[in-house]
């Protein structure tokens, strides 16, 4: 079964991917504010990318409705456990 901290590793992988930066760790309080790379451009790669990784699809209304990457975790989570 996966765990929400394993999502948010697997996450983390693909916002290091698609923001090109080795470096950066996300938390679950992360926000697009704090981190530089991380533009309206990038978002719509990072769901691309997230949706690519565990073969989920969401919507528009869900994408507008993350607040943080906890949030899109636990949106994540939910999908798989269907």
């Amino acid at each position: 079964m996966t765990t929400s901290e394993q999502i948010l590793a697997e996450v983390n992988e693909i916002f290091k991917d698609v923001l090109e930066n080795e470096d950066l760790v996300i938390l679950r309080p992360s926000t697009a504010e704090d981190i530089d790379e991380w533009d309206s451009l990038t978002h719509i790669q990072l769901v691309v990318g997230i949706e690519k990784h565990f073969k989920i699809r969401f919507t528009s209304s869900e994408i507008n409705k993350f607040k943080n990457v906890g949030e899109m975790c636990d949106a994540i989570l939910n999908k798989l456990e269907k």
